[in-house]
């Protein structure tokens, strides 16, 4: 039996994982957590095979989060399950220490197939970011949000699901001063003027849902 925990920040995509999940005969869902404080507690109290991971949550999340566990658990494979369908936000997990990544629009039996194969110490590479990580990004002709460090990305993708400045800085314990220079920088880099800007651009990317 492969025991998973599942990270989302929302309750609604942890319940419906468990009940497709359900019909898995082979998996069994152990625990469960909100974002990276949550499942810090959980690997205390629970033993787990695997952990099925999304990658933008308030506080400890994306790389870091994916970084601490490999750092505290070596040997506990990683999948992440991710809304954004991007072949560089992929690849810095991979690079952080995930073993698998696939995107939320995945039909169920790819999840499991997933599961099962980062699991028993495999990888996993959804099939549309294979040519992107394969082929790489040509220097030339990359996106500007490809030229963004970890934290100004991280603050990009919650600014365009709909965080506020406040919101983000409480939910990565930084302050507000320091979040609003991340925006000045992102958007100065990337050359937008206003949130709609970021909004529309991350449309344009498949970085979020139009």
């Amino acid at each position: 039996m492969i025991r998973l925990v599942i990270v989302d920040d929302h309750a609604i995509v942890r319940h419906g994982l468990k009940q497709i999940l359900a019909l898995a005969p082979d998996i069994s869902v152990v625990g469960e957590a909100a974002g990276g404080e949550g499942l810090q507690h959980v690997l205390v109290q629970t033993a787990c095979d695997i952990v099925l991971l999304d990658m933008n949550m308030p506080g400890l999340s994306g790389v870091d989060l994916i970084k601490w566990l490999r750092t505290e658990h070596p040997n506990l494979p990683i999948l992440v399950l991710s809304m954004h369908a991007e072949g560089q936000i992929a690849s810095r997990a991979l690079k952080a220490g995930a073993s698998g990544y696939l995107t939320k629009d995945s039909e169920p039996e790819i999840l499991l197939g997933a599961i099962r194969k980062v699991s028993g110490g495999g990888k996993f590479i959804d099939a549309a970011l294979v040519e992107t990580l394969v082929f790489g990004h040509d220097p030339e002709g990359c996106a500007p949000h490809e030229e963004l460090s970890e934290r100004e990305l991280q603050v990009f993708l919650m600014l365009t699901s709909g965080r506020t400045i406040s919101e983000i800085a409480s939910d990565l314990f930084l302050s507000i001063k320091t979040v609003s220079t991340h925006k000045f920088r992102l958007m100065r880099k990337m050359n937008l003027q206003t949130s709609t800007d970021l909004v529309r651009y991350a449309i344009r990317h498949q970085l979020i849902d139009g």
